[in-house]
């Protein structure tokens, strides 16, 4: 194993090297320091670690140790008024698998405080405004915001990465607190994402040569926390619909439209050492066409999660997390899966289940170390999630351990 980790840390690309570092230059050298007081805020962070998979293709094909566990980026505001703000983030990643490598803009948008009088606060975005609608959705996009190096997949599903953190098109948010009843948040979204080539193949497989489109996605999420009190409770809904355009002469696939409604519900509590959080969800994804022509099914999928934090003392923190979902309710074994492929898709594609520690230690107040390890049931997570591939994800059962270094600014 020792070996191992020397290798692929010798072979790491020049070109992340060099990224990386510069980017770590930026931040230390070129930021100015009381950019935070004026108009113009930058705000930014850098993480690189290792994440090594056994039994499945989570990470690389081949699975083992690997170096793809890189992120980092850059945020800014500016204000051009007291009630008008630019805000944008861009960011590069490499998770292999998981999502597209390369660099893409998280959000890019106007915030426009309409109105700000007394217990009511109204926000209008326009551009690609960010998700703010499930617990996590709003930090998953940051190292250090997020509480764990890979979110629960039963919700923050990894392949759906670029296309859950924002989109383009128009955002309201209302805010209302009130010292007997609470604070209160509203949200509705509408807009669309682009899905590039690789996007669609990690979802689809890189047997469909056609072009994925997502039509239009409208969300909207309820938060209440009550007076003086450590518990926030929401609810969220979501509806889209993708369509799929086939690669004429070419596409071993028919055109389809994908249909998209995705319900949750959540609770956090935040104490002085404890924090408690989970949310439990249930989707219908309705498939017309592409597999062929008269082609249609309606699964009903739910998944929830349940997840502690503990605070050891400023510097130590515990974590430990038990998620499961299942693609199809009433095929909770995915034996039916099987049945309906005639054996090519096991049953195990059909369900995920993780259990989850792990812990973080603080260097300093922007300087993070997270440790994590992984053992997962079932291959229902994985990508690509229309075409699953069984030839490399042949286990039912498989572990991950990951470690990520983490700096801010």
């Amino acid at each position: 194993m020792l070996f191992k980790l020397k290798l692929k840390m010798v072979t790491m690309s020049m070109t992340k090297l060099f990224l990386i570092v510069a980017f770590t230059i930026f931040c230390l050298f070129i930021v100015p320091a009381e950019a935070a007081e004026q108009d113009i805020q930058i705000h930014g962070f850098a993480a690189q670690g290792l994440i090594d998979v056994n039994g499945s293709n989570f990470v690389d094909d081949d699975g083992g140790l690997s170096t793809k566990l890189t992120e980092f980026g850059i945020n800014g505001s500016y204000r051009l008024s007291p009630n008008l703000r630019l805000a944008g983030q861009v960011v590069y990643l490499n998770g292999g698998n998981r999502y597209e490598e390369g660099v893409r803009v998280d959000y890019a948008l106007l915030d426009w405080t309409a109105y700000d009088k007394g217990d009511w606060k109204a926000n209008i975005y326009v551009g690609r405004f960010k998700n703010n609608h499930w617990l996590y959705s709003s930090s998953r996009d940051i190292p250090f915001a997020r509480p764990s190096i890979i979110l629960p997949q039963s919700v923050y599903f990894d392949g759906f990465r670029d296309i859950a953190v924002g989109a383009d098109g128009a955002a309201i948010k209302l805010s209302y607190s009130d010292d007997n009843y609470g604070d209160f948040d509203f949200n509705l979204t509408y807009g669309a994402s682009s899905i590039s080539t690789k996007q669609s193949s990690i979802l689809l497989s890189d047997l469909a040569l056609g072009k994925v489109k997502q039509d239009f996605e409208t969300q909207t999420s309820i938060y209440w926390q009550p007076a003086f009190s450590s518990w926030r409770f929401g609810v969220s809904y979501l509806d889209s619909d993708f369509s799929y355009e086939t690669a004429a002469n070419l596409d071993l696939f028919f055109n389809g439209l994908f249909s998209f409604q995705f319900s949750t519900l959540n609770a956090l509590y935040e104490g002085e050492k404890w924090e408690l959080s989970g949310e439990i969800y249930q989707s219908v994804f309705t498939t017309k066409g592409f597999y062929h022509p008269a082609f249609d099914k309606t699964p009903v999928a739910q998944g929830m999660y349940m997840q502690s934090r503990y605070k050891l003392n400023d510097e130590l923190s515990l974590l430990a997390r038990y998620e499961y979902f299942y693609n199809d309710k009433n095929d909770k074994d995915g034996k039916k899966l099987a049945a309906e492929t005639g054996g090519l898709v096991p049953a195990y594609f059909g369900y995920h289940r993780d259990t989850t520690v792990g812990l973080s230690y603080d260097f300093a107040s922007n300087l993070r170390l997270r440790l994590e390890y992984h053992w997962f049931q079932g291959a229902g997570r994985l990508t690509p999630v229309v075409m699953p591939n069984p030839r490399i994800n042949s286990n039912e059962n498989w572990q991950l351990w990951a470690m990520q270094l983490m700096y801010w600014f």
